[in-house]
């Protein structure tokens, strides 16, 4: 993998940074606005520093889509509903079912990757099985053949 920028814009190894700290931003959003039963619009309006660009993408994508990525891990969630899942859990769910739903540019298997490691980081060794299993079943509806 080539690290060096080329014409087309800052290398691919960067991106890949960039993108792995604008999720990582983005659960925290996310967290923090279910924690203090805000929207995220709301969550966003109040900080006095914007987020990266991809973060409040992510944000403000899970907000609305909400009932869809609701949906979509419902049906798929075995033996759990959405709102009793762990709170990590879910806002982890809820931020990949998005980028399978609307970042199409963003390969699946880059989505369950973070999402299984964010999962793992900040909540349980299990989670990280479960967030796997979940977006598996959710890559398949949304993405078919291209999961």
């Amino acid at each position: 993998m080539s690290t060096s920028p080329g014409p087309e814009g800052p290398p691919r190894q960067a991106l890949t940074g960039a993108r792995r700290r604008a999720r990582e931003r983005a659960l925290e959003l996310l967290y923090e606005a279910e924690t203090k039963n805000l929207t995220p619009t709301q969550l966003l309006a109040e900080l006095p520093v914007a987020p990266e660009p991809y973060a409040s993408q992510l944000v403000l994508g899970v907000e609305r889509r909400a009932g869809e990525v609701n949906g979509l891990l419902g049906r798929h969630a075995m033996g759990w509903t959405v709102e009793r899942m762990p709170m990590v859990d879910r806002c982890v769910l809820r931020m990949a079912a998005y980028e399978l739903l609307d970042e199409l540019d963003v390969p699946v298997a880059v989505v369950l990757d973070e999402a299984v490691e964010l999962a793992k980081t900040y909540s349980t060794e299990d989670s990280g099985r479960y967030v796997n299993g979940v977006l598996s079943a959710v890559a398949s509806e949304v993405r078919g053949d291209r999961a």
